[in-house]
């Protein structure tokens, strides 16, 4: 691990938005990044880990990253990666957040966090008993997808909004983003149901992996607004 970074900000969204955050991730274009931007995405997830169908280098992408600083909140999502990786795409200075997507422990996210570095947690989950160990992550910003091990993120699977409510129920100070399976159609839905500070979604408003259909996400965006 590199020297010890300025203590970052704990949330993803922030606590002032007053509505549902919208995280659009697993973008690989500079154009589509500022197009998603424009159409009122609160923040932007770009995959960083080599095995997903989403997965852009860091170098490739840190020219339009870059530009789109002190937009939204640039998210890298990361799986298992090394502290040295992870110290790598954070000292880029093109991303503000890091998104682990992987088997990373709770103590590991304390560690990573303590040194520092803008981690947050998401964890797959398909019952209670995975949803209180997801609880257990330092971070106040947890997000939780649907559970698909061996796609870490991004299946299009949908996770029990029921735990997903739980979750919002037992850590209200938490900021509970909802992924897993949620496209235009049942956005609202999920929100109304769950409640949470922010949805995330990438394969529900895609024409392929990596290439999103900008309508949908127009409408996703209008729908996750319209909810609450």
């Amino acid at each position: 691990m590199t020297t010890p970074h300025e203590a970052p900000s704990p949330y993803l969204f922030s606590p002032d938005l007053n509505r549902v955050g919208v995280k659009i991730c697993g973008i690989t274009s500079g154009a589509q990044a500022s197009a998603i931007v424009e159409l009122g995405a609160d923040a932007l997830g770009i995959n960083f880990w080599p095995r997903s169908k989403r997965y852009i280098a860091v170098d490739d992408a840190a020219p339009w990253l870059r530009e789109l600083a002190g937009t939204v909140p640039r998210v890298a999502v990361t799986v298992n990666a090394t502290d040295d990786e992870l110290s790598a795409i954070h000292d880029s200075g093109v991303i503000d957040l890091i998104q682990l997507h992987g088997d990373e422990t709770p103590e590991r996210a304390a560690s990573l966090a303590n040194e520092g570095l803008p981690v947050f947690k998401a964890m797959g989950v398909k019952d209670r008993a995975m949803l209180e160990t997801a609880l257990c992550y330092p971070s106040p910003t947890l997000l939780l997808d649907a559970y698909a091990p061996t796609e870490y993120g991004g299946s299009g699977e949908t996770m029990d909004w029921k735990l997903g409510a739980e979750a919002v129920s037992k850590r209200p100070d938490h900021q509970i983003i909802l992924a897993g399976g949620l496209k235009p159609e049942n956005v609202s839905d999920a929100i109304k149901q769950v409640k949470p500070a922010g949805v995330d979604v990438a394969s529900g408003v895609e024409a392929e992996p990596g290439v999103k259909d900008l309508e949908l996400v127009r409408l996703f965006v209008e729908n996750a607004r319209a909810a609450l």
